[in-house]
């Protein structure tokens, strides 16, 4: 049977079409999902939309619609774009879903018999875009500290959920699960920042608008979005449901991926609400940084916003997730430029991987009439270091993937792709042909045609029609050579024959042309 691997994407609230800095974690998160299953695990991937609040009763009545037809809208648009970007996820939960509010209103009830949840009321600084409540030394220059806009002075009647109760709990299974929180300084902010300061407990109902989710005991609240938007890791799975079979099965989660700025509500109020429920924590959750532009975050106000369709339209859907991927740091923001954009696709995609294709295939076409050498041994010293090479790639690559530097693991594989082309200098095949060198040659083109099928392998759970396209050129049709056990030999590639003229994989770009399109579609 093999290992299960449930893992999740924040559910985004729909304010409309969503940018890079979205797509990226969906990327993220699909690449994660498709790795996991070529090493053979049986995966689920949840992802979906966050639709109360009021922040969205507001935005529905500015776009002269109820909130439900507005959510309805956001919703389609949102899988329109998943689907597009070919994002493979089990389940997208909308938290209007009933299968979902009728949980959360078991678990507020839950929680409130057990004496976790009780009335006040409550005065603090509102932010409505962060649906946050904040005290006034929290604000920074009076403003909401996470957002930067406005923020209003609320006092209503509420519920509140006791925090302080399962701080200490807390922050002693952070001390106990070292590997929790990835990466490792992000698990020190919370404690320097919220839990050795003193949490707060938390407001987690609303009366002043009518958008949510009802207490059932007392309708008149509305339950907290992030209590309400954080169970669907749990409600999408079937808790507290007759057929809970598949919560049986994928939890606990064994990875949630979130942006940093959403990062607290992840790392203090969803584990504690676990505690409280007497439920297994999440084994991990992995806290990505923010894509940003030269002049600061993405805003539509400052016109700097990139939408990833306009990306996948005119660049393809594999490059533009490669370059999302290979250069987000680990510990810093990723700062995206059109300049930087184009000069990885022609620099990567183009002439190193790229022409690492074309030459082969032509060479092998031109000494073999296409038929790939089987291979006969390793009859000189820099056949046997290129192979060593490849299979150090693989374990670097897994471990660099394994611990999220995603970034890194990609630099792997194309520290690969550089060293293959060196080696076609290395071995010289021209040179082979003509001195008459018949076996060396043939181990020459074997290893460039090897290495290309490793490269397609250790690509496909991010570029997955750049691999299939890779594998159709190779002629490589057996389903035996692409799996990540076949990388652990290096003779199996048998009776094989490439096509007859090899297909660019990615069109060099006209560097000015492209800069100067990519600026123009800032915005629109």
């Amino acid at each position: 049977m093999s290992e299960k691997y449930y893992l999740t994407t924040p559910i985004y609230y729909p304010s409309g079409k969503y940018h890079i800095g979205t797509a990226y974690t969906e990327i993220l998160a699909d690449s994660i999902k498709k790795y996991k299953q070529l090493r053979g695990y049986d995966t689920f991937l949840l992802t979906g939309s966050d639709e109360h609040g009021q922040k969205i009763e507001t935005k529905a009545k500015e776009n002269g619609k109820n909130p439900q037809e507005y959510v309805d809208e956001m919703a389609k648009m949102a899988k329109e774009l998943w689907d597009k970007m070919e994002i493979d996820y089990d389940d997208f939960i909308r938290t209007t879903e009933p299968r979902h509010e009728r949980i959360v209103q078991k678990i507020f009830d839950k929680l409130m018999e057990q004496g976790d949840i009780y009335k006040g009321e409550y005065e603090g600084w509102y932010c409505i875009p962060c649906e946050s409540y904040f005290t006034k030394t929290q604000l920074v220059d009076g403003k909401c500290p996470d957002c930067g806009r406005e923020v209003k002075l609320m006092r209503e009647e509420s519920y509140f959920f006791n925090m302080k109760k399962y701080a200490p709990r807390l922050l002693e299974y952070y001390e106990t699960h070292p590997d929790f929180i990835k990466p490792d300084y992000r698990k020190t902010e919370m404690i320097n920042n919220f839990l050795k300061p003193g949490l707060e407990d938390l407001c987690v109902t609303r009366t002043s608008f009518d958008w949510g989710i009802k207490v059932l005991k007392d309708p008149k609240h509305v339950i907290y979005v992030w209590l309400d938007a954080l169970t669907n890791y749990i409600t999408a799975l079937g808790y507290m449901e007759t057929n809970d079979e598949l919560f049986k099965k994928y939890w606990p989660a064994d990875l949630h991926i979130v942006g940093k700025d959403i990062a607290r509500f992840h790392l203090i109020y969803w584990p504690i609400f676990l505690m409280a429920l007497d439920l297994t924590l999440p084994k991990q959750i992995f806290v990505h940084n923010w894509i940003m532009m030269k002049d600061g975050k993405m805003s539509k106000s400052v016109g700097n916003v990139i939408y990833p369709e306009t990306l996948i339209n005119r660049y393809g859907l594999d490059a533009v997730k490669y370059i999302l991927l290979r250069d987000m740091p680990s510990s810093t923001d990723e700062v995206f430029s059109p300049e930087g954009f184009v000069e990885r696709f022609n620099t990567d995609l183009c002439n190193d991987l790229g022409n690492l294709l074309n030459r082969t295939i032509a060479m092998c076409n031109k000494y073999f009439e296409g038929k790939v050498p089987e291979y006969n041994g390793t009859p000189n010293n820099v056949d046997i270091e290129i192979e060593e090479f490849a299979k150090d790639v693989t374990d670097k690559f897994a471990n660099e993937f394994e611990n999220f530097e995603i970034a890194n693991s990609l630099a792997e594989i194309w520290s690969l792709v550089s060293r293959t082309n060196k080696y076609i200098d290395e071995t010289s095949p021209w040179v082979l042909s003509k001195e008459e060198k018949k076996e060396e040659l043939e181990s020459s083109i074997y290893h460039l045609i090897e290495n290309l099928r490793r490269i397609a392998i250790l690509i496909s759970p991010f570029m997955k029609n750049t691999s299939e396209n890779i594998f159709r050129q190779l002629g490589i049709t057996n389903n035996n050579l692409k799996t990540w056990e076949s990388l652990n030999k290096y003779d199996q590639i048998k009776e094989t024959k490439v096509i007859q003229k090899g297909e660019p994989l990615f069109m060099r770009l006209d560097a000015e042309e492209e800069i100067s399109y990519i600026k123009n579609e800032m915005g629109k």
